[in-house]
């Protein structure tokens, strides 16, 4: 628990503030957790506050091309918009909030320990820690706004997310949501490419 505690960052509603987190940053403002539905049609995700309330919901029309997604929150209302840019190199998602703010998530190349998700628009920056599967949010001037952990092994795909900033907690949601879609988009590109190099040695 050690180990994981210090270098995995993910907990359960209800549970201590991660040690890390606490050491670098002190006590967020709030924390919220995501879960995502499995086997439904549509890609839908729950984000709960720490009394398992939901909050927000997240839905993706499927089949969608550019990954469309509509997050609400507990009354309904619209808060952001997402969809997935296709046909360039780097991974790119528009996000506009429901109060007209627009910015992009642009991926830089993967890198073998760290990602680096610029956040045009706001002059954020998400920085990854793929192998913790821990990632950090910072503002223009480098002050964390948000931590985000996510779980190991889960099947419904949760996530907890730690918020410094709470006066940007929406637009945090709206950058968790994203971050989700583009981990699972690359883990379906990485699962495709092994898939077809196991065919092609194969043959």
């Amino acid at each position: 628990m050690g180990v994981l505690s210090k270098y995995h960052r993910y907990r359960e509603a209800g549970e201590s503030v991660n040690v890390n987190n606490e050491a670098r940053f002190g006590l967020p403002d709030h924390s919220l957790f995501t879960t995502t539905k499995v086997f439904t049609l549509h890609h839908h995700i729950d984000i709960v506050d720490e009394r398992e309330q939901v909050v927000y919901q997240a839905n993706t029309k499927f089949p969608s091309l550019h990954d469309k997604t509509d997050i609400i929150d507990a009354q309904g209302q619209q808060v952001a918009h997402i969809e997935r840019k296709i046909l360039t190199l780097h991974q790119r998602h528009f996000v506009t909030m429901a109060d007209g703010t627009h910015f992009e998530l642009s991926n830089e190349l993967f890198h073998l320990i760290k990602d680096i998700t610029n956040i045009e628009g706001l002059g954020w920056q998400l920085r990854g820690n793929i192998l913790g599967l821990n990632f950090e949010l910072y503002d223009r001037d480098g002050s964390v706004i948000a931590v985000i952990g996510q779980k190991i092994v889960s099947m419904h795909d949760k996530y907890c997310v730690d918020i410094y900033r709470p006066e940007h907690e929406r637009i945090v949601v709206a950058i968790l949501i994203t971050l989700q879609h583009m981990i699972r988009d690359r883990e379906a590109s990485s699962s495709s490419s092994s898939s077809f190099s196991s065919s092609s040695s194969s043959t």
